[in-house]
């Protein structure tokens, strides 16, 4: 298995387990955030840089929520 770790987390407002909902993967190497991704059940949407002003904004929502 690659050195990357996967964190599953869904948005803080969608509870429902349904695979629909757009959610978001930090995709982490060496202990820190490597990119973002923004998923909709399986399907991957688009890959945030965690540096960016989303990024951050995404980061910081989940860091709050731990």
């Amino acid at each position: 298995m690659s050195d990357e770790a996967v964190q599953a987390a869904e948005e803080a407002q969608d509870t429902a387990a349904n695979p629909e909902d757009v959610h978001y993967q930090a995709v982490e190497k060496d202990g820190s955030v490597t990119a973002i991704w923004e998923m909709q059940g399986e399907k991957h949407l688009r890959t945030i840089d965690p540096r960016s002003h989303e990024g951050k904004q995404i980061l910081a929502l989940f860091e709050t929520a731990a």
